[in-house]
Protein backbone atom coordinates (compact mmCIF):
# COMPACT_ATOMS: atom_id res chain seq x y z
CA UNK A 1 0.00 0.00 0.00
CA UNK A 2 1.54 3.53 -1.40
CA UNK A 3 0.89 6.67 0.62
CA UNK A 4 0.25 9.98 -1.46
CA UNK A 5 1.45 13.21 -0.16
CA UNK A 6 -1.11 15.64 0.18
CA UNK A 7 0.45 17.85 -2.46
CA UNK A 8 1.17 15.44 -5.30
CA UNK A 9 -1.12 14.97 -8.04
CA UNK A 10 -3.56 11.81 -7.98
CA UNK A 11 -2.80 8.56 -8.64
CA UNK A 12 -3.78 7.84 -12.60
CA UNK A 13 -6.96 4.93 -12.03
CA UNK A 14 -8.08 2.92 -14.48
CA UNK A 15 -11.62 3.21 -13.49
CA UNK A 16 -12.27 6.94 -14.35
CA UNK A 17 -12.54 7.89 -17.48
CA UNK A 18 -12.65 11.68 -19.05
CA UNK A 19 -14.33 12.98 -22.08
CA UNK A 20 -13.77 16.40 -22.88
CA UNK A 21 -15.59 18.42 -25.41
CA UNK A 22 -16.98 21.39 -26.09
CA UNK A 23 -20.52 20.30 -25.81
CA UNK A 24 -21.87 23.63 -27.33
CA UNK A 25 -25.00 22.26 -27.16
CA UNK A 26 -24.77 18.58 -25.95
CA UNK A 27 -26.62 16.27 -28.65
CA UNK A 28 -28.23 12.79 -28.51
CA UNK A 29 -24.64 11.55 -29.73
CA UNK A 30 -22.48 13.10 -27.04
CA UNK A 31 -25.42 11.35 -24.63
CA UNK A 32 -25.50 8.28 -26.35
CA UNK A 33 -21.54 8.05 -26.05
CA UNK A 34 -21.76 9.06 -22.20
CA UNK A 35 -24.12 6.69 -21.38
CA UNK A 36 -22.11 4.02 -22.63
CA UNK A 37 -19.00 5.08 -21.38
CA UNK A 38 -20.87 5.28 -17.74
CA UNK A 39 -21.36 1.68 -17.89
CA UNK A 40 -17.59 0.93 -18.97
CA UNK A 41 -16.00 3.02 -16.07
CA UNK A 42 -17.04 3.40 -12.28
CA UNK A 43 -16.58 6.97 -12.76
CA UNK A 44 -16.86 9.00 -16.06
CA UNK A 45 -16.34 13.09 -16.25
CA UNK A 46 -16.84 15.37 -18.66
CA UNK A 47 -15.00 18.28 -19.24
CA UNK A 48 -16.04 20.87 -20.43
CA UNK A 49 -13.63 23.10 -22.49
CA UNK A 50 -13.02 26.72 -22.38
CA UNK A 51 -11.31 27.94 -25.21
CA UNK A 52 -11.32 32.09 -25.35
CA UNK A 53 -10.51 31.61 -29.02
CA UNK A 54 -13.47 29.85 -29.94
CA UNK A 55 -17.05 31.94 -30.29
CA UNK A 56 -19.25 29.40 -28.34
CA UNK A 57 -23.24 29.66 -28.66
CA UNK A 58 -23.46 29.27 -24.78
CA UNK A 59 -20.97 30.20 -21.79
CA UNK A 60 -19.20 27.23 -20.02
CA UNK A 61 -21.56 27.64 -17.11
CA UNK A 62 -24.58 26.93 -19.61
CA UNK A 63 -23.17 23.86 -21.66
CA UNK A 64 -22.00 22.82 -18.04
CA UNK A 65 -26.11 23.08 -16.65
CA UNK A 66 -27.03 21.57 -19.91
CA UNK A 67 -24.78 18.57 -19.56
CA UNK A 68 -25.58 18.39 -15.85
CA UNK A 69 -29.38 18.30 -16.86
CA UNK A 70 -29.07 15.54 -20.02
CA UNK A 71 -27.39 13.01 -17.81
CA UNK A 72 -29.13 13.61 -14.19
CA UNK A 73 -29.78 10.01 -14.60
CA UNK A 74 -26.41 8.67 -14.96
CA UNK A 75 -25.32 8.77 -11.21
CA UNK A 76 -21.73 8.18 -11.85
CA UNK A 77 -21.19 11.62 -14.49
CA UNK A 78 -19.55 14.54 -12.85
CA UNK A 79 -19.37 17.71 -14.90
CA UNK A 80 -16.34 19.80 -14.49
CA UNK A 81 -15.04 22.98 -16.81
CA UNK A 82 -11.37 23.00 -17.81
CA UNK A 83 -8.75 25.05 -19.72
CA UNK A 84 -5.96 24.04 -21.55
CA UNK A 85 -4.92 20.79 -23.05
CA UNK A 86 -7.09 17.92 -22.49
CA UNK A 87 -4.46 15.84 -22.33
CA UNK A 88 -3.26 17.75 -18.59
CA UNK A 89 -6.90 17.57 -17.63
CA UNK A 90 -7.28 14.37 -17.81
CA UNK A 91 -4.02 13.36 -15.86
CA UNK A 92 -5.38 16.66 -13.33
CA UNK A 93 -7.98 14.44 -12.61
CA UNK A 94 -6.15 11.10 -11.94
CA UNK A 95 -7.48 9.53 -15.19
CA UNK A 96 -5.83 7.28 -17.62
CA UNK A 97 -8.65 6.92 -19.71
CA UNK A 98 -9.77 9.50 -22.52
CA UNK A 99 -13.03 8.95 -24.49
CA UNK A 100 -13.65 10.65 -27.83
CA UNK A 101 -16.51 10.68 -29.64
CA UNK A 102 -16.12 10.38 -33.07
CA UNK A 103 -18.09 10.56 -36.26
CA UNK A 104 -17.48 8.15 -38.88
CA UNK A 105 -14.96 9.25 -41.53
CA UNK A 106 -14.86 13.02 -41.12
CA UNK A 107 -13.48 12.89 -37.34
CA UNK A 108 -10.93 10.12 -37.72
CA UNK A 109 -7.99 12.07 -38.74
CA UNK A 110 -7.91 15.04 -36.84
CA UNK A 111 -8.36 12.94 -33.99
CA UNK A 112 -6.04 10.27 -34.64
CA UNK A 113 -3.12 12.73 -35.06
CA UNK A 114 -4.60 14.25 -31.58
CA UNK A 115 -4.28 10.95 -30.02
CA UNK A 116 -0.90 10.66 -31.20
CA UNK A 117 0.46 13.82 -29.93
CA UNK A 118 -1.33 13.08 -26.85
CA UNK A 119 1.00 9.94 -26.23
CA UNK A 120 3.81 11.72 -26.68
CA UNK A 121 3.09 14.54 -23.95
CA UNK A 122 1.16 11.82 -21.57
CA UNK A 123 1.87 8.18 -22.78
CA UNK A 124 0.01 6.87 -19.80
CA UNK A 125 -3.24 8.42 -21.09
CA UNK A 126 -5.11 5.86 -23.33
CA UNK A 127 -7.93 7.14 -25.83
CA UNK A 128 -11.06 5.29 -25.80
CA UNK A 129 -12.75 5.78 -29.73
CA UNK A 130 -16.56 5.92 -29.35
CA UNK A 131 -19.09 6.09 -32.13
CA UNK A 132 -22.30 7.16 -31.38
CA UNK A 133 -25.11 4.92 -32.28
CA UNK A 134 -26.29 4.59 -36.19
CA UNK A 135 -28.53 6.94 -36.07
CA UNK A 136 -26.62 9.37 -34.36
CA UNK A 137 -23.69 8.86 -35.64
CA UNK A 138 -23.23 11.93 -37.88
CA UNK A 139 -24.96 14.51 -35.16
CA UNK A 140 -22.66 17.42 -34.71
CA UNK A 141 -23.07 21.07 -32.84
CA UNK A 142 -22.56 22.22 -35.96
CA UNK A 143 -25.03 20.93 -37.78
CA UNK A 144 -27.37 21.71 -35.22
CA UNK A 145 -26.30 25.36 -34.95
CA UNK A 146 -26.79 25.58 -38.79
CA UNK A 147 -30.51 23.87 -38.70
CA UNK A 148 -31.80 25.60 -35.67
CA UNK A 149 -32.99 28.65 -36.57
CA UNK A 150 -35.29 26.98 -39.19
CA UNK A 151 -36.29 23.45 -37.32
CA UNK A 152 -39.36 23.10 -35.39
CA UNK A 153 -39.15 21.61 -31.40
CA UNK A 154 -40.08 18.16 -32.45
CA UNK A 155 -37.10 18.01 -35.06
CA UNK A 156 -34.59 19.39 -32.75
CA UNK A 157 -35.65 16.34 -30.42
CA UNK A 158 -34.31 14.00 -33.43
CA UNK A 159 -30.59 15.35 -32.08
CA UNK A 160 -30.69 16.97 -29.08
CA UNK A 161 -31.61 15.71 -25.41
CA UNK A 162 -35.13 17.40 -24.49
CA UNK A 163 -34.11 19.42 -22.27
CA UNK A 164 -31.46 21.29 -24.30
CA UNK A 165 -34.34 22.55 -26.99
CA UNK A 166 -35.60 25.38 -25.12
CA UNK A 167 -32.41 26.74 -24.21
CA UNK A 168 -31.58 26.61 -27.63
CA UNK A 169 -34.27 27.92 -29.38
CA UNK A 170 -33.70 31.14 -26.54
CA UNK A 171 -30.57 31.70 -27.85
CA UNK A 172 -31.20 31.18 -31.42
CA UNK A 173 -33.80 33.41 -31.24
CA UNK A 174 -32.00 36.07 -29.37
CA UNK A 175 -29.27 35.77 -31.94
CA UNK A 176 -31.20 36.41 -34.91
CA UNK A 177 -32.60 39.28 -33.35
CA UNK A 178 -29.42 40.93 -32.47
CA UNK A 179 -27.85 39.93 -35.93
CA UNK A 180 -27.86 42.91 -38.29
CA UNK A 181 -29.46 42.11 -41.90
CA UNK A 182 -27.69 42.88 -44.97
Amino acid sequence: MSMQNANSPPQPSPRIAVYPGSFDPITLGHLNVMERASKLFDRLIVGIGINIEKETLFTPDERREMVHRATAHLPNVEIRTFSGLAVAFVKQCGARIMVRGVRPITDIAAELTMMMANRRMAPEVETLFMIADGELAHVSSSLIKQIASVAGDEELTRFLPREVVPALRARIEKHVVQTPRA
